[in-house]
């Protein structure tokens, strides 16, 4: 769901627009370009730095070193202003004011106040241009705000569309019909597949899975390659993954009356412990509420050829029946009823009844609109 904290995205980006907008007029009214403006406020920026730099030393009786290097500075930092900056009579002010007539006399903190007095003109310069650089970082900023409320919108949006093709399910369609078929095949190919695991030869168990893995809709992951070669090639694949996953914590010396090939058994089953004890029936099951009745077939006709080789045929038989019931006029409604009542919360259903859900969706698609308008401009 959206992050209703942020729900002021628009009116902030509005805000940080408006405010880019009202300097950019301010920077027109000047009659400055923005490179002229850099100009001026780097240079009023180079002075004020100078000043700060020297103003101790400089007004300090005994420290005439200070004051010769202080001048040094501020000479080299004039001269490299353009004669055409903007506000040049500020500068040639400024540099007055802390100029002595004569080495009998001392700068004093006052003629550093008034230097900065003078550079006011070139001050606001600067200042403009620091309050612009400021107002496009916070439009940027709010423009990324936007972006991530936009996607949230749009996760939102999808979300209350879901809420609501669920809230027009029948809830009086008889789901017991796929239900029972279903959790009674689940329940039977969770014993049979157990019991594989537990019995088979790992090579063959091992086999199965491969096979199941390379199914599009058998979400199985193939088994390694060092695993799979060792349990086909070496006679510990005779054993059941049960036994071998035991056989691995043993000693090498107790592993060695089981196997001929104590260390290589720990060495393919041991640094595969945690695929082998993962692997359930899980990708064999169909699971509550059931996938779209197109997408089921599918599965279920690649189940058909898997669980053949290990069920029985109750087992069989009673895919079979729930892939004939995928075929009926009833099952998407028998399927969107089954949705509803595992998706679908107390609060969520009160929320439909009241028409909060689409008055949510409302505001949600509006506030997606501002966004996006606001986004492309």
């Amino acid at each position: 769901m959206a992050d209703e904290t942020d729900s002021t995205a628009a009116d902030d980006l509005v805000a940080a627009k408006e405010r880019v907008e009202s300097l950019r007029s301010r920077l027109a009214e000047t009659g400055l370009d923005r490179s002229t403006l850099e100009t001026v406020a780097d240079a009023y920026r180079d002075v004020e730095t100078v000043l700060d730099r020297w103003q101790e030393r400089a007004t300090d009786w005994d420290d005439f070193e200070g004051y010769v290097k202080f001048r040094d500075d501020l000479a080299g930092t004039l001269e490299s202003i353009p004669d055409d900056v903007p506000e040049r009579e500020a500068f040639v002010e400024a540099d007055e004011h802390v100029t002595t007539a004569g080495v009998s006399k001392s700068l004093r903190a006052s003629d550093f106040d008034a230097a900065r007095e003078a550079l006011a003109p070139a001050r606001e310069y600067a200042e403009l241009r620091a309050d612009l650089e400021s107002a496009l970082a916070g439009r940027r900023e709010a423009e990324q705000r936007a972006e991530r409320r936009e996607m949230e919108l749009h996760e939102r949006i999808e979300t209350l569309d879901r809420l609501l093709e669920l809230g027009e399910a029948d809830l009086d369609a008889p789901t017991e019909r796929l239900e029972e078929p279903i959790r009674a095949y689940d329940d039977a190919i969770a014993d049979v597949f157990n019991a594989f695991r537990r019995e088979a030869p790992a090579a063959s168990f091992l086999g199965f899975v491969d096979r199941a893995a390379r199914t599009p809709f058998v979400d199985y992951e193939s088994p390694p390659e060092d695993l799979l070669e060792y349990v086909r090639e070496r006679e510990a694949g005779e054993y059941a993954v049960v036994d071998l996953l035991e056989y691995a914590d043993y000693s090498t010396s107790k592993l060695s009356h089981y196997v001929d090939d104590a260390a290589l058994l720990k060495r393919r089953v041991a640094t595969n412990r945690t695929y082998l004890e993962r692997l359930s029936a899980d990708p064999l099951s169909i699971g509550w509420p059931p996938e779209s009745a197109e997408t089921l077939r599918f599965r279920i006709e690649e189940l058909l050829g898997l669980v053949g080789t290990i069920a029985d045929d109750a087992t069989v038989s009673t895919l079979r029946e729930i892939r004939e019931l995928t075929r009926t006029d009833s099952y998407e409604r028998i399927r969107e009823a089954a949705r509803a009542e595992a998706e679908l919360t107390d609060e969520q259903r009160r929320k439909l009844e009241r028409g909060e859900v689409e008055t949510e969706r409302s505001a949600a698609r509006e506030e997606l609109e501002r966004l996006e308008a606001l986004l492309s401009e």
